[in-house]
């Protein structure tokens, strides 16, 4: 397996397939490079490099007890960027993966990509403040703590059906998919996972989208049950200059497991564009 120490001694695990223009996958919380497996070979059967991670503390990576938090994991993939000397990528991210892209646009900018996905992404900002007052209130993100640290593994499997919308009654569910985001995210250190939900829900990247100079496409479903559309998508888009946004009806926060045909046509477009 291929691994990039960081330099807190942080091993990352890392897939790198293929020889073409780089797209550079980061996950959501709390699962694993694994959940992007449509994707991936969907494109590496069209001709495209693929690069994709485990963040610290989830997954193959490496387990510390610091580093969660959205600078560090901006950092990470920095690192991993710099490791394979990646340059004119697409960076995707999905969820918290998405806050990570962001946060690494942020911090490190643009020469080493081109274009930019996010998919449900946790920007600008979720949890409610003062500056923030129709975010999502804390007590959630406190439940979530909660249930994490006490009834992960129960916990786990009933997040999956609403991630996935599979508590609609039009939904058609897969027991294939509740069961690999289990295993996905029991494969990850509950420190991290504990500390993550943190880092996904009160990071503000509203300075970080500002600071986006490449085409971004937003993708994200208006039936998101876990990153509502309205606090996320609809606002960050209008910060992103030479940005679009796609929203796709009685989609779930999962999509791109749901209906990865529908998700990879519109990245395959974005890139071919």
């Amino acid at each position: 397996m291929n691994f990039n120490t960081v330099s807190d001694g942080t091993q990352i695990f890392f897939k790198d397939w293929g020889k073409g223009k780089p797209v550079v996958f980061s996950h959501g919380w709390p699962v694993n490079a694994d959940c992007w497996d449509p994707q991936m070979l969907f494109l590496l059967q069209r001709g495209y490099r693929i690069i994709a991670h485990d963040r610290r503390g989830h997954g193959r990576s490496s387990q510390p007890s610091e580093g969660h938090n959205m600078d560090t994991y901006a950092d990470d993939l920095a690192a991993l960027l710099d490791k394979l000397d990646v340059k004119d990528a697409t960076l995707i991210g999905h969820s918290t993966g998405g806050g990570e892209v962001t946060r690494y646009v942020g911090r490190h900018g643009t020469r080493r990509v081109s274009k930019v996905v996010l998919i449900g992404a946790v920007v600008p900002l979720m949890a409610q403040t003062a500056d923030n007052p129709n975010g999502v209130p804390m007590a959630v993100y406190d439940g979530i703590r909660k249930n994490t640290a006490q009834h992960r593994s129960d916990f786990l499997k009933q997040l999956a059906v609403p991630v996935y919308g599979f508590n609609r009654p039009y939904a058609k569910v897969s027991q294939g998919l509740i069961d690999s985001l289990w295993a996905a995210a029991m494969m990850g250190a509950i420190n991290a996972e504990y500390e993550c939900i943190k880092a996904l829900s009160e990071t503000d990247f509203a300075e970080d989208l500002k600071k986006f100079d490449v085409p971004t496409l937003f993708i994200q479903g208006d039936d998101d049950q876990i990153v509502p559309l309205e606090l996320s998508s609809m606002v960050a888009s209008k910060l992103v200059k030479n940005s679009t946004l796609k929203v796709y009806p009685g989609a779930p926060h999962g999509l791109p497991q749901t209906m990865p045909d529908e998700v990879n046509a519109e990245i395959l477009n974005f890139l071919e564009t």
